[in-house]
């Protein structure tokens, strides 16, 4: 059993007033209280919570943890890299409603040490929090050279972000491995700035192309690594509203058998007529899943697109962007968050 100022992780089910040691929670606080089902801690860095920083409340959290724990994150930009590791599953990182609560850092030296914000665990929300690389970020006052620098390093399963902001230029999510579930979140960048081998679902979401930041050269929303033809992975982008500056490929492969396709999506210019670009795949094209369906918007028309995109049936469609390509089992209902609601 874990304590803290004396009491034990179980007693933290705070409404209204609640004091426990120095760590005080009034009814001015302004969080919106609701009966939860879940242990809470608070992070404030004016003192009033039970930590200060988002990685000492992370720390804090049992090792193996089998219960959700809560962190509720006061509004305001903390300067600090946060880091969930692969053996503490079950936590749920909350901003403030109606707030600003901002993670930001700044580097690009290592893809695997650098990120701002690190997920390892599995079984992890997150939720209205804006993580920013600030390496490149904002391009239009950013005079360093243009490098990888990550946002969110994402790598556990049955992982979901709600409502959340990814900032950077480069590379901006490294959406690794593992189920997720992205909704109504917003992702900014212009060269490879969602990539990996996750097997993800970005629902609703807002992909913002900064590609006009780079000089005249085109940029890449996704660098997809599905290594084998038997890999579950792959990035499906449902109802998503996709615009921005310049001009960018919806994607290109990082591996060869990547999987990626644009559903239902809004789509504007800011794509190529081409759509894709095999990269360095050149002549293994069939060997990869480029798809679009359903999709509207100026940039949507498929008339010159490359001619090896994927033509895939109605049936296939429906199978790889249904709720099912990552949630076979019904982990998604089952977490805390009624994000399906």
């Amino acid at each position: 059993m874990v304590s803290f100022f004396g009491k034990t992780i179980v007693s933290f089910f705070f409404m209204g007033f609640v004091e426990l040691g120095n760590a005080r929670f009034l009814s001015d606080f302004q969080w919106k209280q609701q009966k939860m089902n879940y242990s809470t801690v608070y992070v404030d860095p004016s003192g009033r919570g039970n930590f200060s920083t988002i990685q000492s409340a992370i720390d804090f959290v049992p090792q193996i943890n089998q219960n959700w724990i809560c962190i509720i994150i006061k509004a305001g930009q903390y300067r600090e890299q946060v880091k969930i590791p692969r053996e503490k599953p079950y936590i749920y990182l909350k901003g403030e409603e109606n707030g600003k609560t901002i993670i930001t850092w700044n580097a690009h030296d290592s893809i695997a040490t650098d990120a701002t914000f690190t997920s390892e665990a599995d079984n992890t929300i997150v939720e209205s929090i804006i993580f920013i690389n600030s390496y490149n970020y904002p391009p239009k006052s950013n005079k360093n050279p243009r490098a990888v620098a990550v946002a969110a390093m994402i790598s556990g399963d049955k992982s979901v972000f709600y409502k959340c902001e990814f900032l950077g230029l480069q590379d901006t999510v490294w959406d690794v491995q593992g189920r997720h579930y992205f909704k109504l979140c917003t992702i900014e960048g212009a060269v490879d700035f969602i990539f990996g081998n996750g097997q993800s679902i970005y629902e609703s979401c807002t992909i913002s192309v900064n590609a006009g930041a780079l000089d005249g050269l085109v940029g890449y929303i996704t660098a997809q690594a599905r290594s084998n033809p038997k890999d579950g992975s792959g990035f499906v982008f449902r109802n998503c509203n996709v615009f921005g500056s310049g001009q960018t490929f919806l994607g290109r492969p990082w591996r060869d058998y990547a999987r990626v396709i644009f559903y239902g999506c809004s789509i504007s210019d800011v794509i190529t007529p081409q759509g894709w670009d095999a990269g360095r795949y050149v002549g293994k094209e069939k060997q990869l899943t480029f798809a679009e369906g359903s999709c509207k918007g100026m940039g949507s028309s498929t008339s010159k697109r490359v001619s090896w995109e994927a033509k895939l049936s109605q049936q296939e469609l429906q199978q790889l962007t249904s709720l099912s390509f990552i949630d076979n089992e019904g982990w998604i209902t089952k977490q805390p968050l009624k994000v399906l609601l």
